[in-house]
């Protein structure tokens, strides 16, 4: 019963349950109390092993730790902050990640919201006035730096937040040698809306300006999607030297990173829309596939990201980073890079937009229910540093309603809502040809240096909704790793993405951690990409895989197709 290697509960108490002798335990999960545990049989969720037993993340790596009743991820400890570690040699970097230390804790509570909230303004639309605000505030936090270069609310120090969440100083509390990491999971979104809150708030205070709200970087729009002006003058604090030449001033950005990107401009208009579709809508059949997979006290780092974080979002750091491989910056410094990404005053308004996109992802019409339930998220904590200087606690539960926090969104239109591919007008001849392709187990584990073309069996015939499980993703975390994936393709050129075909993509920011390499799983809604390539009678699918990026650094175990599970099977029900 291997595939029963699911990972913490996604469910507040047991409903149905029963024991399951020598359940294994991975990544150091916390043993069971002789309450919860008899004899060598442990307690679990009756729907926690129908996930294990093929919906969605079962077997896979993407949930690590099986207990029904693991805890919440807790802050870590700044006392025992270590050292971030280089991702080329594996020494400790130039740079000290750690936050300063603080006896006191305070457990934050979100002030009233104010009677106007705060408006964040798309980057390419903002005026004068707002502008020389704007890097006012960004003046003063840099120059906080000389004055006092310990004051957590200076610009190194907040750009040191996110190296020390993401870099290796600090191990989860209880559990040595295991990494505390809010990137690859469920704590993506609300870790940077945390730090994006507590950043605005200390900005607005610097410059005496409680309304003051940070702009966002409108990539999913056609009009934003160039580096914002703002951000590109030599003059202003914004500007950041440590970025690609290539990709400023009237360069479109790739949303879908790729090394032969169309150089024309509507085209890659026309792929950016469908990209951010996929990852919004047609890619997204439940709100884990979207957020990104469980992680909890024990968990192994990098459980599985969600469809924006490893696409959009992972495009844009390493466009605008560095490409030099040789000099200072070999490290796609400073965005294309976690250790240094807070360094660029554009990190804050990309991530702004990110965090965007989940506001408008929980309103989206869809049948998909858009909040995770779970107490293991919504109890999950993080520490930073307020306005006043003061170390705070604060919960993920706290942060999900992002106008509970005193801001919302200037409306900008959502084209990519109805830009979905169009449907084949034939049936795929790739079937004609399977004699040429090798079945799945035959294959793997592979490695991808080359285009991978596979035989996968469906879980049933017929109008089914299937999703495509890729397991076992082992991969150098120091490099930018990207592979994308197709379903009955037969074309020999798969450089373009807006075509029913495309299933999804698996891309990561190079960051370094104690481990060079490390396992990683993805899960690729296959609902409507049936109703776009006609696979009704077929038992088989052909699976494509291409990598884009470092493809001899990436090894996987594990390729099936399952069943979708029902939200009662990803998520508790109103009766837990």
């Amino acid at each position: 019963m291997a595939s029963l290697q699911a990972s913490c509960t996604l469910f507040a108490k047991p409903s149905k349950s029963f024991t399951y002798p020598h359940f294994q335990v991975s990544c150091n999960a916390k043993k069971p109390s002789s309450q919860d545990a008899e004899t060598s049989q442990v307690r679990i969720d009756r729907r926690n092993v129908l996930v294990g037993l093929g919906g969605l993340y079962g077997a896979s790596n993407l949930v690590s730790n099986p207990l029904a009743y693991a805890d919440p991820v807790q802050p870590p400890d700044f006392k025992k902050c270590g050292n971030a570690f280089d991702i080329g040699t594996g020494d400790p970097l130039k740079v000290n990640c750690c936050p300063p230390i603080s006896d006191d804790i305070i457990d934050y509570e979100l002030p009233p919201p104010p009677h106007r909230l705060r408006i964040r303004q798309p980057a390419h639309m903002v005026g004068k006035d707002y502008i020389a605000k704007y890097e006012e505030a960004i003046r003063r936090m840099k120059e906080l730096d000389k004055t006092n270069p310990n004051d957590p609310r200076g610009f190194k120090q907040q750009a040191n937040i996110h190296c020390a969440y993401c870099n290796g100083p600090h191990d989860q509390v209880g559990h040595k040698d295991l990494d505390f990491q809010v990137h690859e999971s469920w704590l993506f979104f609300p870790f940077h809306r945390w730090y994006l809150y507590f950043y605005e708030r200390i900005l607005g205070k610097l410059i005496d300006d409680p309304h003051f709200a940070l702009p966002y970087w409108n990539w999913d729009h056609p009009k934003g999607m160039t580096m914002p002006p703002i951000f590109d003058n030599p003059c202003s604090p914004l500007y950041d030297a440590v970025r690609d030449p290539n990709n400023r001033a009237s360069a479109v950005v790739d949303l879908n990173y790729r090394s032969s990107a169309p150089t024309n401009d509507l085209r890659q208009v026309d792929i950016n829309l469908r990209t951010i579709n996929s990852e919004m809508i047609t890619g997204v059949n439940n709100n884990l596939q979207f957020m990104g997979a469980p992680y909890c006290d024990g968990s192994c780092p990098r459980p599985g990201m969600g469809t924006l974080e490893r696409g959009s979002h992972t495009a844009i750091h390493i466009w605008v980073g560095t490409k030099d491989k040789t000099g200072e910056h070999k490290y796609n410094e400073d965005l294309g890079n976690f250790y240094s990404a807070g360094r660029d005053p554009l990190f804050y308004c990309h991530h702004a937009n990110v965090d965007r996109m989940w506001t408008i992802w929980r309103t989206l019409s869809t049948p998909v229910r858009k909040d995770i339930t779970s107490p293991n998220y919504l109890n999950a904590q993080f520490l930073f540093y307020d306005e006043n200087a003061r170390l705070v606690r604060v919960k993920v539960a706290n942060c999900v309603d992002h106008k509970k926090m005193g801001y919302k969104y200037h409306y900008m239109p959502t084209l990519w809502r109805h830009y979905s591919p169009p449907k084949k007008q034939a049936k795929a001849r790739i079937m004609e040809k399977i004699s040429d392709i090798p079945k799945v187990a035959a294959v793997l584990p592979i490695t991808l240096k080359n285009t991978v073309r596979v035989l996968v069996p469906k879980s049933a015939k017929g109008k089914v909704s299937e999703q495509l499980v890729i397991e076992d993703i082992e991969k150098d975390t120091t490099k930018f790793i990207k592979f994308d994936v197709f379903v009955n393709d037969e074309d020999d050129d798969l450089g373009e993405l807006d075509r029913a075909e495309y299933a999804g993509t698996f891309a990561q920011v190079p960051h370094k951690t104690k481990n060079k390499t490390s396992k990683s799983s993805i899960s690729l809604d296959l609902t409507q990409l049936y109703d776009y390539v006609d696979v009704t009678d077929d038992d088989t699918i052909v699976v494509t895989i291409v990598p884009r990026s470092n493809g001899e650094d990436i090894t996987i175990g594990c390729i099936k197709i399952v069943p979708v599970p029902s939200e009662d099977e990803v998520e508790s029900n109103d009766d837990n």
